[in-house]
C-alpha cells in the first residue's frame, strides 16, 4: 500500500504571471501583477498563439522548471525520468523532474529546481535514504519526519554545460544557462537545467523511487509506492541517449517496457523559443533522435554494458 509521506496546504503556494520578451539572441522575463495562488495560476494555463518563434513579447501564466538529471552510476550515465499522471492535462507521461516556481524564487529558479530533485527523486540504500548537496548547499530533506536519511554519506549535484542562448530575469543573467522555451498549450515559460548526480562509493544496492504530489480533497499529498517506483533511466553513450528504458532496484538494472509510452513536451521539437506539443510518443522521439529500438532485451546481468548497443 502506498505510504503517505507529507500533506501540504496548497494555499501557501504563490507565484506570479510573467512578461516575457524574446529575440534571436536571448530571452528575458519578469514577474507581472499581483501574486497568484495555485488555482489562479492553473486557470491562466490556457493555450495561446505566438506568430514569431524568435521575436515576441507576451504575458504568460507562470514559470516552471525542469531538471534533465544525469545519474552517474557504476561508470555509466543515465537520464532520469519520472512517470506522472498530469491531472491538469488528463494524461500520463514520462517527464523530467519538474515543478512550478514560487514568486519568491523567480529571480533564482535554480533553487526551485534542486528542491524538486529533493522532493521527486528518492535514493534508497539498505541503510537508509540519501540526502544531497549542490556545491556547499545541502538539499532539503522534505520527508525526514517519515523516512530515515543517512547522515554519514550523501550524493552531490553539479551543473553541466548550459544552453547557448542566455536567459535573464530582468537584468540578471541566469548563470547556469538553462534551456528555455515557451509552451504554447499551457501559456508557460519553462526552464530546463542540466544537472549531474554523483553517488558516493558507499551507496550499495541502490533503489530509485519517484514521489509526486497530488491534489486530494484540497490538500497536496505526497505518497511513496514501492510497488510502482515510477522512476526510469535512459542510458547514455558519449552523452547521447539510447533507445532503452530501465529501472534500478536493489542495485539491479532491469529493462522496462516502452509500449504505449508518451514523453512530456520537453522532449518534443522546439521551434526557436516555442514548443507547440503537449507530449510526444516514445517511438516518435526515437525517430527524431535517429535511434533504433533494440530487437531483443538483454539479460539482466548485461544491461549496464549492453545498453550501449541500442545507440545509433
Amino acid at each position: 500500500m502506498p505510504r503517505t509521506l507529507v500533506r501540504k496546504d496548497p494555499s501557501s503556494f504563490q507565484t506570479q504571471a510573467l512578461l516575457v520578451e524574446a529575440t534571436p539572441t536571448g530571452l528575458s522575463y519578469q514577474g507581472l501583477g499581483r501574486p497568484l495562488n495555485f488555482g489562479q495560476m492553473l486557470e491562466r494555463r490556457q493555450p495561446i498563439a505566438i506568430a514569431s518563434s524568435e521575436c515576441f513579447a507576451v504575458e504568460l501564466a507562470n514559470l516552471g522548471v525542469s531538471v534533465r538529471l544525469t545519474l552517474s552510476w557504476q561508470g555509466h550515465d543515465y537520464w532520469v525520468l519520472v512517470r506522472q499522471r498530469r491531472q491538469d492535462r488528463g494524461d500520463v507521461v514520462l517527464k523530467l523532474i519538474s515543478g512550478y516556481v514560487p514568486a519568491q524564487e523567480l529571480n533564482l529558479p535554480l533553487l526551485a529546481a534542486i528542491q524538486e530533485v529533493a522532493e521527486e527523486c528518492l535514493l534508497e540504500t539498505p541503510q537508509g535514504w540519501l540526502g544531497g548537496r549542490f556545491g556547499d548547499t545541502w538539499l532539503p530533506t522534505p520527508y525526514r519526519g517519515t523516512l530515515h536519511y543517512r547522515e554519514a554519506i550523501s550524493f552531490s549535484l553539479s551543473p553541466l554545460s548550459g544552453a547557448a542562448r542566455p536567459v535573464r530575469c530582468g537584468n540578471l543573467t541566469l548563470l547556469e544557462r538553462p534551456r528555455a522555451y515557451v509552451h504554447l498549450p499551457t501559456a508557460s515559460l519553462q526552464l530546463v537545467y542540466d544537472l549531474r548526480l554523483e553517488l558516493p562509493k558507499e551507496a550499495k544496492r541502490l533503489s530509485l523511487f519517484h514521489v509526486d504530489e497530488r491534489l486530494e480533497n484540497g490538500q497536496l499529498v505526497a505518497r511513496l509506492d514501492r510497488r510502482r517506483p515510477n522512476l526510469y533511466l535512459i542510458p547514455l553513450e558519449h552523452g547521447r541517449p539510447c533507445a532503452e528504458l530501465l529501472t534500478l532496484k536493489q542495485g539491479n538494472l532491469q529493462p522496462a517496457s516502452s509500449r504505449g509510452i508518451w514523453l512530456a513536451e520537453s522532449f518534443a521539437p522546439q521551434d526557436g523559443w516555442l514548443v507547440r506539443d503537449e507530449r510526444i510518443r516514445w517511438k516518435d522521439w526515437l525517430a527524431q533522435q535517429h535511434l533504433t529500438q533494440p530487437a531483443a532485451k538483454k539479460p539482466q546481468r548485461q544491461v549496464a554494458a549492453g545498453a550501449k548497443s541500442a545507440c545509433r
